[in-house]
């Protein structure tokens, strides 16, 4: 039989996935995958209902229904700052998820090096891996995860290609600054390369906290490849409906990467999601006091247990620390955290390139009465759980 791909040999299953299959083993809370247990606005589901029974079944345009792509170009230019043209400036993928992969296969070629903060999102290492790329890991520093720009330029001095920015963060919830990102802009200008963007959570930001577009810093424009989705702000993570844009010269290379790899995201989907993309402001405030409350629940309720936990500046996820609990691996502790405490979590290693065992990671993107039982069983965790 023939070798298999070497670039994919020390490839993992999704640690983030796999938790969320331990926790429906033991009928745990999950708290691991990040999707709500809330349903979506009612006008985009109305619509969903209509148009299954109108003619969106087939094949949309390759890049993204003409609606759909307009109705992306007006939020986002308006939030933006700067007109977007859906024709030029916009590509529609099947979620975030393939809108950085196609980032990335789109401005790198094998060989580039690519900045990567850590802590990360698992899927941006195997994007750099998957691409022929080789990331370089700067490390965010606990508890307010800032950077040391001495280091960062010495990555960019190592002919980086790209870096990669989550903003807000997954998994840490940091929002940087516009001081921050002004370094990085810098530094991409001075070293010549591009910043690819993750912004899912762009709406889920908590006071007095403020997300600034990347690309709407000065020269930033052209360097910046805005990938975004739908999933957080609608609550239609299964929709797989996400977007990137960039440049027109970029776009035209997202494009022909895109139609290759998926050859288009849902079109009934896009035409019922094209409703929430023409809600108005007071639909972003209903959900930034939405999570506002979500996160307040829970982390007083940590509080009240006594478990020690970064405060996310948005996002919806918390780090929690498990170092009075003495277990060598993050992995086996929420392994029997599902099985004995029955709250499913993530072992923070999986996020940092870093020697790193101290945290799991808990969401709260979950009705009060999910994150109150949440709660109730981590209140006797130092009962339940085994010794390590």
């Amino acid at each position: 039989m023939p070798q298999l791909s070497a670039r994919t040999e020390n490839f993992t299953d999704s640690v983030i996935r796999r938790m969320t299959r331990i926790s429906n083993r033991y009928g745990a809370v999950n708290l691991s995958q990040g999707f709500p247990d809330f349903e979506p606005p009612k006008a985009i589901t109305d619509r969903l209902a209509e148009v299954c029974r109108e003619d969106f079944h087939q094949y949309a345009v390759t890049w993204g229904a003409q609606n759909f792509r307009e109705a992306v170009a007006r939020k986002q230019s308006r939030l933006m700052g700067f007109d977007i043209d859906p024709d030029e400036n916009v590509v529609v993928t099947c979620g975030s998820t393939e809108a950085m992969m196609a980032a990335m296969l789109s401005v790198t070629n094998p060989g580039d090096k690519v900045v990567v903060f850590s802590p990360f999102y698992e899927n941006y290492g195997a994007d750099a891996i998957l691409s022929g790329a080789e990331p370089i890991y700067v490390p965010l520093k606990p508890p307010a995860f800032t950077f040391d720009p001495d280091v960062l330029e010495a990555a960019f001095k190592q002919n980086a290609k790209a870096l990669i920015l989550c903003n807000p963060s997954n998994p840490c919830g940091k929002v940087f600054t516009y001081d921050e990102l002004k370094i990085i802009a810098d530094l991409a200008e001075k070293y010549d390369a591009f910043v690819i963007t993750d912004e899912v959570y762009e709406h889920i930001v908590y006071e007095p906290h403020r997300h600034i577009y990347f690309a709407s810093l000065p020269k930033m424009r052209e360097r910046t490849i805005s990938c975004s989705s739908l999933s957080k702000t609608y609550s239609i993570t299964g929709w797989r409906l996400g977007y990137v844009i960039a440049s027109p010269e970029v776009i035209d290379r997202v494009k022909k990467v895109h139609d290759f790899l998926t050859v288009g995201a849902a079109a009934p989907l896009q035409e019922a999601a094209v409703v929430g993309l023409n809600f108005g402001d007071d639909y972003y405030l209903e959900l930034q006091a939405h999570y506002t409350h979500m996160r307040g629940l829970f982390l007083d309720g940590l509080d009240r247990i006594g478990i020690t936990h970064t405060v996310p500046e948005g996002a919806y996820y918390v780090l929690a620390d498990i170092s009075e609990f003495g277990y060598e691996s993050d992995l086996a502790f929420c392994k029997r955290l599902a099985e004995y405490v029955g709250v499913g979590a993530v072992p923070g290693s999986s996020f940092f390139k870093e020697p790193e065992n101290r945290y799991i990671r808990l969401h709260f993107a979950k009705r009060d009465e999910t994150l109150n039982e949440a709660l109730s069983r981590l209140n006797d965790i130092r009962k339940k759980m085994p010794k390590a």
